[in-house]
Parts: C-alpha cells; structure tokens; sequence
C-alpha cells in the first residue's frame, strides 16, 4: 500500500487513523475467517481470507484491502477481537 494514501486514510466510523494489519494480526483473522468466525459490521461472513488489511489505532476494526484497495465502507468492517476469541 502506497505510504502517502496510508497517512490520509482513516475509518469511515471512528475516525482514528489506520495502519496496515501485521502479519500476525492477519494470520489471526485469517484463522477465525477459516473458523467460521468472523463477520462484517452487516452481520455477514467473512468467507475470503485477508491478504492485506488495515487496523484502526485502537485495533478494534479491520477493513480489508482488495487489490491494493482499501474497502472502507462501515458495513464491511470486522472486529478484530472476533480473531483473539477464536
């Protein structure tokens, strides 16, 4: 992800700040994806796996990047907490 675009794009939501998810952030949402158990904010699964994704400073919302484009529409968003509790 182009660092310039990164340092304007914040949550549709909260409006804090986002920073691209670690490797060990996404290797976690992906296992909860593969669970089962993580949806979107619009009480859909999330069925794909993340190959990019960005994470509020409060690390409380993921909103995926889908060929190099950040999805930052509010019902798409995931909480993150979904991948520590699964």
């Amino acid at each position: 992800m182009d660092r310039k675009l990164l340092d304007i794009l914040a949550c549709p939501a909260t409006r804090q700040p986002l920073a691209l998810l670690e490797p060990a952030g996404l290797a976690a949402m992906n296992r909860a994806i593969d669970a089962g158990a993580v949806k979107r904010a619009d009480g859909n699964a999330q069925t794909e796996p993340l190959r990019e994704a960005l994470i509020t400073r409060d690390r409380k919302l993921v909103y995926r990047i889908d060929d190099g484009i950040p999805v930052l529409l509010i019902e798409e968003g995931m909480a993150f907490h979904q991948a520590e509790a699964a």
